[in-house]
């Protein structure tokens, strides 16, 4: 089956009036940066999306590429490497060569907000690309939610109802009406891991649940 295109936000999406303004005083600050929607990594053809919040400061909307560039992106990164969903040597730079190996990268929002909060309205305005980069994934079978935040987007993209059916809890693997797999975890930001509420095993815990769905025959996930 051929994989239909999927069109990403432009580089000067004008959907959230906020974000553009912040988008426009940080191109002034630092030229050299992306500054931009930035766009998902791996391909349409992927069986695990991996589903962000929204670009840090200086990871992906300096890069330009999803959790590349700060502390996030080597926890992440480095797991990908080791569960085989990632091949090459990641160096915190797009150019690194990296290739994602059946995974594919994203954020619900895809432009940097402010204390990177988004506001209710800007996960309204961007959960379309969201959901229509799930409709040209005839693969997808699990979708990896990094953070409550990413979590609850995820389900209103679905329009799951009702979402306190699907509670938010780590390493938790929901299948959902869908027939998709919801596998929650905690972020893997500097701050969690820092606290320990995010340990490197505990990170790896959910990419073992993942695998299993991944590799199990299609009759048992049905």
């Amino acid at each position: 089956m051929a994989v239909q295109p999927f069109e990403e936000p432009p580089l000067d999406c004008p959907r959230c009036p906020r974000l553009v303004a912040f988008r426009h005083e940080l191109q002034g600050k630092y030229p050299d940066w992306s500054n931009a929607p930035v766009r998902s990594f791996g391909t349409l053809d992927a069986g695990l999306l991996i589903v962000g919040l929204a670009p840090g400061m200086k990871g992906a909307n300096r890069t330009g590429r999803p959790f590349t560039g700060d502390y996030a992106g080597e926890l992440l990164y480095s797991t990908l490497l080791e569960f085989g969903f990632a091949q090459g040597t990641f160096r915190a730079d797009p150019n690194d060569g990296l290739r994602l190996v059946d995974c594919r990268i994203c954020n619900a929002v895809r432009c940097l907000p402010p204390e990177n909060k988004p506001l209710p309205v800007e996960f309204t305005a961007c959960r379309p690309f969201l959901q229509a980069e799930l409709a040209v994934m005839p693969k997808v079978k699990v979708l990896l939610a990094l953070g409550k935040g990413a979590h609850d987007q995820i389900l209103r993209a679905l329009t799951v109802r009702p979402a306190g059916s699907y509670p938010f809890i780590h390493n938790r693997l929901h299948k959902l009406p869908t027939g998709l797999h919801l596998a929650d975890s905690y972020h893997c930001s500097r701050y969690n891991t820092n606290t320990g509420r995010l340990t490197t095993a505990m990170f790896h815990d959910v990419f073992k649940s993942i695998r299993t769905v991944l590799e199990e025959p299609a009759r048992l996930r049905t």
